[in-house]
C-alpha cells in the first residue's frame, strides 16, 4: 500500500440511499459542479474489473453484481442496479466524462466470510438459548421510528416526502449527510450491525487514503457511499492498517454481473436493498431528467399509466376521472405538506376516482404501474461462469432464446423422431430440448417448470412453461460448484443422490431422471444401486413406485432412443416382490390409504402393459387374497374387488353373494360403506350396469339404524361425491327400477332441494363425532 497521506484529509463526499432516483438526479448535477477526476463508490473493491461493463454497449439496466463461494455451503451476495441507481449514475458520469470510477468498499470474499461469522453465532445461540419468557412488543427500528414521528404510514413514504421531492441545489446532499449523522448517534440494538459497518468504513477510508497517496488532489475525489456512512470518510478517522486488513477472515469466491427485474427488486424492497416500485421510480427519475419541475408532471404520468393498464384489462375510464385524480393526490400532498404528491397519495386518488372506491378494480393496473416487467441485459460474453457459457451455447443450438423473458411462455413437445428433417439435429430438436429441460429441472433452475400431460398413450408429449427471472441465474450460477456445464453438473447431482438413496423408489427416481435428462451413464449407476436396495426391501409402496417408474422408462425407451431392455429383469424381480407385499402393506390406516391405493393402480397398470414378461397369475392371486380378506382395510378389499370385477373374474353371480356378505345388517356401517367406496373407485360404468348391486344397496342402508346409518354415510358421501352428473342419473333410474316408479320420479326426488325438517337432520349430523372411525 502507498505511503498514506498527511491527515487530517478531506475529499468530497455524497451520501445517498441505494435506488434512490433523486439522489442519482442531485449526483449528477453535483459531478457536473465539482468535475471530479476520480469517483469512488460503495460497492465490492474486487469487483471494480467489472466496471467497464456497467457502461459498455448492449447493457441494459436492472442488472446485479453476484458474488458467490466456490465451494459449500454456498454463500452469495447480490448488488442490484436500476438505471435511476445513484451508484450506477455514477459510473455513467465517469464514463461519459473520462474520469477514473473504483470501488472501494469489502472485497466480496469477506462479505461471504461475514455470512459464515452470522451462520456461527445464530447457531451458537440456539444451542444455548435462554427458557421462553413473557412476549413483549417488538421494538421499531430507527427507520421505523422516523416514519412513525412524521406520521407517515412506513419509512419509503417518510423517505419519498422528505428527500425525493426537494429539488433545489444540494439539498438531496446536505439532508442526506444530516441524516447519516443522526442515524449515527441513535441508540441500535444490533451491535453486530453496527461492528460491520465500523469496518466497512475503515476499508473505505482505506481505499480513499489510497487514491490520495496515489497523486490524486482530495478536492477532485467524490466519494459515493450510503448517507450513514458519509460523516465518517474523513482523516478524522482512523483508516484500516495493513496488518487489520490481513486479519480479516475471508471466503474464496467468484463474481459475476447477471441481468436483474424489476420484479425481484420489489420483492426485495427495503432500506438499502431495493424499492416496492421500481418502475415508478424510474418513471420519477425520467420527469427529473426531463425538467427541474418535472415532478409536477409526474402525477399525470403515473394515474394516466394506471388508466391505460386499465383500458387495456377492458375497463374505461375517462379522461375526466384521470385529472380529478391528479387533484386529488396534490390535495393529499399539501395536507402533508409535501412537495408533491408521494406513491401513498397516488394510490389513495387511483383507488377513489380510477377505482370509484374499489381497490380491486385497480389493484392489477397499480402494480403494473409499480412494478413494470423490464428484465436487464447484458451483453453475450460479459463477465459469464463456464456454466452460464454454456447454458447460453444451448439456448441457441436448441433454439429457446426467445423463451428467455420474463413473461411465461408454454412450450409444447414431440419427442418422436421427425422424418421430414433435412439433418439429425432438426429431426431430434425437440427431444434435445426435453434432455435440456430436464437437466435443468434437476439442478434446480427454475427457468423451466413441467406441465402435466394427462394422455396415458402419449409417451412422447411434453409441455414446459418456460419464464426468466434472476432467481434462475442465480439458481444456474450456483450450479456451476457442480460442474463447469450444465451436463456435468447434472451428473454430478446425480452422483450425490445417488450415495444419499436410501430408498428403493429414490433410486427408481434416479434412474427415471437420468433417462429422461439423457444421462445414461447416471442411468447405470441408478439402477446398479436400486438392485442393491431391491434386495432388502420390503416396502410395498416403495417397490411399487419403483417397477412403475421402470415401466415408464421402457415405454418411451423407442422414444428416448436408448435401449431399455436391461430393465425388463428388474422390473420382474420388483413385480414379485411388491405382489407379495400387497396383503401386508393393506392393513393400514385411513392417512396411508391414498398412497396405497395409488400403489395398487400402478402395480394394475403394470400388470396390463407387461403381462408377457410378469408373473400376472400371481398378481391376480394376491388381489383375490385381498378381495376376500375381512381383516385388511376395507377400501382396499373393495379395491382390489373392483380391479377383478374390470378384469371380467367377478360375475353377476359371485358378485351378489359378495355385496350380501358385506352389506349385511351384521357388519358394521363403517366396513360396509367402506367397502363399497373402495368398489365405486374404478369402472363405475360396470357397477351401474349391475342392477343387483344397487338393489342390495339401497336394502342394506334401509336396514341400518341411525347410528349405523351416520357412520356410513361418511363412506357412502366420499364414494358418491366423485360420480359424475350422468352417472348420478344412471343410479336413479337404478333405485328407480328397485322402488317401482318411473326414472324422472325418482331422480326428482333425489336431486329436490331438502327440506326445513331434512336441513335440521343435516344439521344435526354435522355434530357427529367420527373420530372413533
Amino acid at each position: 500500500m502507498s505511503t498514506p497521506p498527511c491527515k487530517p484529509w478531506r475529499v468530497n463526499v455524497f451520501g445517498v440511499r441505494h435506488l434512490s432516483p433523486a439522489a442519482s438526479w442531485h449526483l449528477r448535477a453535483y459531478l457536473e459542479r465539482i468535475k471530479p477526476t476520480h469517483v469512488l463508490i460503495e460497492c465490492m473493491a474486487d469487483a471494480t474489473e467489472l466496471i467497464p461493463y456497467y457502461t459498455q454497449k448492449g447493457t441494459k439496466p436492472p442488472f446485479a453484481l453476484l458474488a458467490y463461494t466456490d465451494s459449500l455451503p454456498v454463500r452469495t451476495l447480490i448488488y442490484p442496479m436500476a438505471r435511476y441507481s445513484p451508484e450506477y449514475q455514477a459510473v455513467v458520469w465517469a464514463h461519459q466524462n473520462k474520469a477514473k470510477a473504483d470501488f472501494i468498499d469489502l472485497p466480496s470474499d469477506v462479505f461471504l466470510a461475514l455470512q459464515d461469522v452470522e451462520a456461527e453465532l445464530r447457531g451458537k445461540a440456539r444451542e444455548g438459548a435462554p427458557a421462553p419468557v413473557e412476549a413483549t412488543e417488538p421494538r421499531l427500528n430507527v427507520y421505523e421510528q422516523y416514519a412513525q414521528r412524521s406520521g407517515e404510514q412506513d419509512y419509503d413514504t417518510y423517505w419519498e416526502r422528505h428527500f425525493e421531492h426537494n429539488l433545489s441545489e444540494d439539498a438531496y446532499r446536505l439532508a442526506a449527510f444530516e441524516f447519516g449523522a443522526a442515524l449515527r448517534e441513535l441508540d441500535d440494538a444490533q451491535p453486530r450491525w453496527r461492528a460491520e459497518n465500523l469496518v466497512r468504513e475503515a476499508f473505505m477510508r482505506r481505499k480513499i487514503e489510497a487514491t490520495i497517496a496515489s497523486g490524486v488532489d482530495p478536492t477532485k475525489i467524490v466519494a459515493v457511499v450510503g448517507a450513514f456512512h458519509a460523516p465518517v470518510l474523513s482523516g478524522e478517522f482512523p483508516a484500516m492498517s495493513d496488518q487489520e486488513f490481513k486479519s480479516l477472515r475471508r471466503r474464496a469466491c467468484k463474481f459475476t454481473l447477471m441481468p436483474y427485474s424489476y420484479f425481484k427488486l420489489s420483492s426485495q424492497s427495503g432500506y438499502g436493498a431495493g424499492n416496492k416500485a421500481p418502475a415508478y421510480f424510474e418513471m420519477m427519475f425520467d420527469a427529473m431528467q426531463a425538467s427541474p419541475g418535472g415532478l409536477g408532471e409526474l402525477p399525470m404520468r403515473y394515474l394516466s399509466t394506471v388508466t391505460r393498464h386499465l383500458r387495456e384489462s377492458g375497463t374505461h375510464r375517462s379522461t375526466a376521472e384521470v385529472i380529478e385524480s391528479v387533484r386529488l393526490a396534490n390535495t393529499l400532498a399539501a395536507m402533508k405538506e409535501g412537495l408533491a404528491p408521494a406513491l401513498v397519495d397516488l394510490h389513495d386518488a387511483a383507488v377513489t376516482l380510477i377505482g370509484q372506491g374499489e381497490l380491486a378494480v385497480v389493484k392489477d393496473a397499480i402494480v403494473r404501474t409499480d412494478v413494470g416487467t423490464d428484465i436487464g441485459v447484458l451483453p453475450d460474453g460479459v463477465s459469464r461462469t463456464s456454466i452460464q457459457a454454456d447454458f447460453e451455447r444451448e439456448m441457441t443450438r436448441l433454439k429457446l432464446e426467445k423463451y428467455k423473458t420474463s413473461v411465461k411462455q408454454e412450450l409444447s413437445l414431440d419427442l418422436r423422431e421427425n422424418r421430414t428433417a433435412k439433418s439429425e439435429e432438426s429431426a431430434f430438436l425437440d427431444l434435445n430440448r426435453s434432455s435440456f429441460c430436464h437437466r435443468l429441472r434437476v439442478l434446480g433452475v427454475k427457468f423451466v417448470e413441467p406441465i402435466r400431460v394427462h394422455q396415458q398413450s402419449a409417451s412422447w408429449a411434453e409441455k414446459w412453461t418456460l419464464q426468466w427471472s434472476p432467481e434462475s441465474e442465480i439458481q444456474l450460477i450456483e450450479a456451476v460448484l457442480l460442474g463447469e456445464t450444465i451436463e456435468l453438473a447434472c451428473g454430478f447431482s446425480f452422483n450425490q443422490k445417488l450415495e444419499a438413496c436410501a430408498s428403493i423408489a429414490d433410486a427408481a427416481a434416479v434412474v427415471h431422471d437420468a433417462c429422461q435428462c439423457a444421462m445414461m451413464p447416471a442411468m447405470d449407476a441408478a439402477r446398479a444401486r436400486l438392485q442393491e436396495l431391491a434386495a432388502v426391501s420390503s416396502d410395498f409402496r416403495a417397490i411399487t413406485r419403483a417397477a412403475h417408474l421402470l415401466g415408464l422408462i421402457v415405454r418411451y425407451g423407442d422414444v428416448r432412443r436408448f435401449d431399455a431392455a436391461p430393465l425388463v429383469p428388474l422390473i420382474e424381480t420388483l413385480f414379485v416382490q411388491a405382489a407379495l407385499a400387497l396383503h401386508s402393506a393393506a392393513n393400514c390406516d385411513t392417512e396411508a390409504l391414498p398412497a396405497v391405493l395409488t400403489a395398487i393402480h400402478e402395480l394394475n397398470q403394470l400388470a396390463l402393459d407387461f403381462a408377457e414378461q410378469v408373473d400376472e397369475p400371481l398378481w391376480l392371486d394376491q388381489l383375490q387374497l385381498l378381495s376376500d380378506a375381512d381383516d385388511r382395510n376395507p377400501v382396499l378389499s373393495g379395491f382390489a374387488c373392483a380391479i377383478l370385477i374390470e378384469r371380467g373374474l367377478i360375475g353377476n353371480e359371485a358378485l351378489s353373494r359378495e355385496v350380501s356378505r358385506r352389506l349385511s345388517p351384521g357388519v358394521p356401517a363403517d366396513l360396509g360403506a367402506g367397502w363399497f367406496e373402495g368398489l365405486s373407485k374404478r369402472n363405475r360404468y360396470a357397477l351401474l350396469a349391475r342392477q343387483v348391486l344397487w338393489t342390495q344397496l339401497a336394502d342394506y342402508i334401509a336396514a341400518l339404524d341411525e347410528e349405523h346409518f351416520r357412520r356410513s354415510v361418511v363412506f357412502l358421501r366420499r364414494a358418491f361425491g366423485v360420480f359424475s352428473v350422468n352417472e348420478k342419473r344412471r343410479i336413479a333410474e337404478n333405485l328407480a327400477e328397485h322402488w317401482g316408479v318411473h326414472a324422472d320420479t325418482a331422480a326428482e326426488a333425489l336431486e329436490a332441494d331438502l327440506s326445513e325438517q331434512e336441513e335440521e337432520k343435516l344439521k344435526a349430523m354435522n355434530d357427529f363425532n367420527f373420530d372413533d372411525l
